[in-house]
């Protein structure tokens, strides 16, 4: 009898690996983006879909064995770097998309600028019509904090002005979403050069407040007045005009640099 026929050896594919451990997806050298599972050449250093930087979510020598070994996730779904979260571009937003985000940015600038060029005693960003927007938090303020005391009664309304831009922009980056965190950041700076002229105005009482009337005709209506009586800083409110501008202006200026960097990192990414 014949001997049986020797069947070729068998052999197991294998996939080569890349430096931080990850297979590759072709022979033409090919790697899957961990975060949204593009296939893409292995020489980008970024993924051409989401634009998460490849190097970031390297692990440590040592980490990844020591991670596997007490079960634990992939360290991308561990813990979300900051990076990540403030400059996240999700797959699905399109160029149109980026396109209505860029006008809407051009505008904040314009606006911004303005706000940021005008003296304090001209209260530009409280005659324009996102004082409309910001005066029904305000008055909310004073009612919600009204149970605590008249101190943070009074200090509510300016304390939920700043607040709410701030609740805003962190909504919008919990939900992974850079762009509107930062015209949150904007419109918390806004609020501040909103405030400036209202504190500076404690002493002289000059500025006309909601009721047609001013804080030099109607004793203990002047929010700002009472605060910095109440403090014994009643002299500095100047001082303390100047800074709260000026710290509306760096969080204008950086939420303006925060979004621009976002849509420059949108527009470079292939369509």
């Amino acid at each position: 009898m014949g001997q049986p026929g020797r069947h070729p050896e068998r052999t197991h594919p294998t996939h080569s690996t890349i430096p931080d451990g990850r297979p590759l997806d072709g022979a033409g050298g090919t790697r899957r983006c961990p975060k949204c599972q593009h296939l893409q050449p292995i020489a980008r250093t970024e993924c051409e879909r989401c634009g998460v930087i490849f190097a970031k979510l390297q692990p440590h020598p040592g980490e990844a064995d020591a991670g596997l070994a007490a079960g634990a996730e992939p360290e991308v779904e561990r813990s979300v770097r900051l990076g990540e979260v403030l400059l996240d571009l999700p797959p699905e937003e399109t160029r149109l998309f980026a396109i209505g985000r860029a006008l809407l940015l051009l505008g904040m600038a314009i606006w911004g600028i303005r706000f940021l060029l005008a003296p304090i005693q001209s209260n530009l960003a409280g005659q324009s019509f996102l004082h409309l927007i910001n005066l029904p938090f305000h008055e909310a303020g004073h009612i919600l904090f009204a149970p605590f005391g008249r101190f943070l009664g009074v200090l509510g309304g300016s304390l939920m002005q700043l607040l709410v831009p701030l609740v805003v922009a962190g909504a919008f980056l919990w939900r992974r979403n850079p762009f509107g965190g930062a015209v949150g950041v904007w419109w918390l700076g806004e609020s501040c050069l909103d405030l400036a002229p209202y504190i500076g105005d404690a002493r002289a009482g000059q500025l006309l407040l909601l009721g047609g009337v001013t804080g030099s005709e109607v004793e203990d209506y002047h929010d700002w007045e009472m605060i910095l009586r109440q403090l014994g800083w009643l002299r500095h409110d100047i001082t303390l005009a100047r800074l709260t501008h000026v710290l509306g202006a760096i969080l204008i200026l950086l939420a303006l640099l925060w979004a621009g960097v976002i849509l420059v990192r949108q527009f470079r990414r292939p369509a």
